[in-house]
């Protein structure tokens, strides 16, 4: 089997694709759409994402410290998509795409009403990397929508066809091919 030696870089895919809220220090919110988005410890709960200090976001969420992130859906791919390419310099994006800002529970950034989860999070440390500055932050609330729960109150998430992003695609995810530890389960 052939391979092909490319130059170093990030190939660690498909990503999840989320769109990050937050609101400014006067209240005005704005998303944007991350795909350097992940877990990083359980407990106690934390979370990454990273963004370029370029940005319009980046100095919105190094002066509040504090974010929401919502997962996206396959009704949410446009909605995604236009939050990733167009700057909160120039548009409401809320506006735009007719989303709904909510409260939460415990930051002042509104939440995404459409979106399945939102991941209340405090900025921890910010790391300079390089092209992207890391926000690492602490887990505050996370929010299920009740549409996806069934009467045993477990959450099905595959329900509201999540998305992840791919080399510049977006894709539904698959069936499902296991649970964990069925490759050890006794028969």
């Amino acid at each position: 089997m052939a391979k092909e030696l490319w130059k170093p870089g990030n190939m660690l895919y498909p990503l999840p694709v989320v769109m990050v809220s937050m609101a400014d220090k006067d209240g005005r919110p704005n998303i944007i759409t991350i795909a350097w988005a992940g877990t990083v410890c359980t407990n106690p709960p934390m979370v990454s994402i990273s963004v370029r200090p370029e940005r319009y976001s980046s100095p919105i969420l190094k002066e509040t410290g504090e974010f929401v992130i919502n997962l996206t859906t396959k009704e949410l791919t446009f909605a995604t998509d236009y939050c990733g390419v167009k700057s909160g310099r120039d548009v409401d994006k809320f506006k735009e795409l007719g989303l709904t800002a909510i409260p939460s529970e415990h930051l002042r950034a509104p939440m995404i009403a459409q979106s399945p989860v939102n991941i209340e999070c405090k900025v921890r440390e910010i790391i300079p990397l390089g092209s992207h500055d890391m926000f690492l932050a602490d887990v505050v609330a996370v929010h299920a929508d009740e549409k996806y729960m069934d009467e045993k109150h477990k959450f099905h998430l595959e329900k509201a066809e999540p998305i992840v992003y791919s080399h510049g695609a977006y894709l539904t995810c698959g069936e499902q091919l296991g649970t964990f530890g069925f490759s050890v389960k006794k028969k």
